[in-house]
């Protein structure tokens, strides 16, 4: 029987199932919208046609990003001893070799200049592969000083590894006890500028993949995207069409080398790692820096700056060691200076492992002399002398050793 008495009666033969998802169709909110209809079935073939995206996604998350940033929270900064020092008179004194760009740790580099021996202990740096703070690095190498007697710190960065060194070196020697006796620079670029064009783009490319592409700083497959194509001068050939050739057996190898050195290896650096080390690049405060280092301080000397490079500033293709000069001699240098610049002969880019021989040669040489000779060493009494800075015992001005030993 009908609820409304003024309808007529139905039965069960009236019952009609269209008639009914008919009247539904015509109540329904919103069914007099034209536009709100055409944008729900728009909106519903859209939400379809991403599903597969969806679970793509979910699947680079899953197996990509997770485990990754699983391992990265795990791991910390460390301090690896290398080398005892030569001397026991020198075994107060820690040579902290840090790493640039790319890099992780610094154990192989360090173990490939024995010569460093000669300063004091040798000690290798292992960044936190999650990213780089400095002031974690400093408050570690401090924490490590104090636990192993240690009163003076030498800090020897290769090409970015030097902006670590200079920003350590200044709260070692602002804020703490420790006495900075020198800082070796290899091949640093003292800001962006310093950086070639080609290097340069390839950091800013991986940053901006980081910037929009959501788990970016942990991808395994993003990072072969980039570190593959960083390479594309291997395997990309002219040709006498419009298009570029690939040579097939180039791209292969450059696949496997990635595959080997950067995805596969537990010394590879991370995507958050390599971005943290670009940023400090781009960010720069070395000059800051290097000012804050050349300022004398009541209980303590200036570091020694040491500058070491290829002596043709065109066999280093990463960064303009030129450039990067002239700004050490104007923060460094002047009559009583406190910088040594050090040519060396067939090196390229911060390159001690593949240079061995050189790099140690030089630091036996040049550097070590330099270093235990602190510009700046002397008495109190001569500290207050009205001697010219040349006549002064202790002091120097900047020295080039291209202009004064050969090789």
């Amino acid at each position: 029987m009908s609820n409304a008495p003024w309808l007529p009666l139905c039965t069960a033969g009236d019952w009609d199932d269209s008639r009914r998802r008919q009247r539904l169709r015509d109540t329904r909110t919103g069914h007099g919208w034209v536009r709100f209809g055409r944008l729900r079935r728009a909106l519903a073939r859209t939400a379809l046609a991403a599903l597969p995206l969806l679970t793509l996604f979910t699947q680079y998350w899953a197996w990509d990003v997770a485990p990754v940033r699983e391992r990265l929270a795990l791991t910390q900064p460390q301090i690896h001893p290398i080398y005892d020092a030569a001397s026991r008179a020198d075994r107060d004194t820690a040579v902290v070799d840090l790493v640039g760009l790319g890099n992780l740790d610094a154990t192989d580099t360090a173990a490939a200049l024995p010569a460093l021996r000669e300063l004091g202990q040798v000690w290798a740096v292992e960044y936190d592969n999650s990213g780089l703070d400095t002031a974690v690095v400093s408050r570690l190498i401090q924490e490590q000083a104090a636990w192993s007697g240690i009163e003076n710190i030498v800090l020897t960065g290769h090409s970015m590894g030097g902006i670590v060194a200079l920003e350590v070196a200044q709260h070692l020697y602002q804020d703490t006890s420790l006495e900075v006796t020198g800082v070796i620079l290899d091949c640093t670029p003292l800001d962006l500028h310093a950086v070639r064009a080609d290097a340069r783009d390839t950091g800013e490319e991986l940053l901006r993949w980081i910037g929009w592409l959501p788990g970016a700083r942990e991808s395994r497959t993003l990072r072969v995207l980039v570190e593959v194509a960083a390479r594309k001068d291997r395997f990309v050939v002219p040709s006498d069409r419009w298009y570029r050739r690939i040579d097939s057996d180039e791209l292969r190898k450059a696949g496997s080398e990635v595959l080997h050195d950067k995805i596969f290896s537990t010394n590879a650096a991370s995507n958050g790692l390599i971005e943290s080390q670009f940023r400090a690049i781009v960010a720069s405060g070395a000059a800051d820096n290097l000012n804050a280092l050349s300022e004398e301080r009541d209980d303590k000397i200036r570091p020694a700056m040491v500058f070491l490079r290829p002596r043709n500033p065109l066999a280093d293709n990463v960064v303009d060691v030129e450039y990067s000069r002239r700004i050490l001699v104007e923060r460094s240098g002047g009559a009583d200076g406190t910088l040594l610049v050090s040519k060396l002969d067939r090196t390229g880019h911060a390159n001690p492992i593949q240079a061995a021989e050189s790099y140690n040669r030089a630091i036996i040489d040049r550097v070590v002399p330099f270093v235990d000779a602190r510009p700046g060493e002397i008495d109190e009494e001569d500290r207050s002398s009205d001697e010219s800075p040349d006549e002064r015992p202790g002091v120097r001005p900047v020295v080039d050793l291209d202009r004064i030993t050969p090789g």
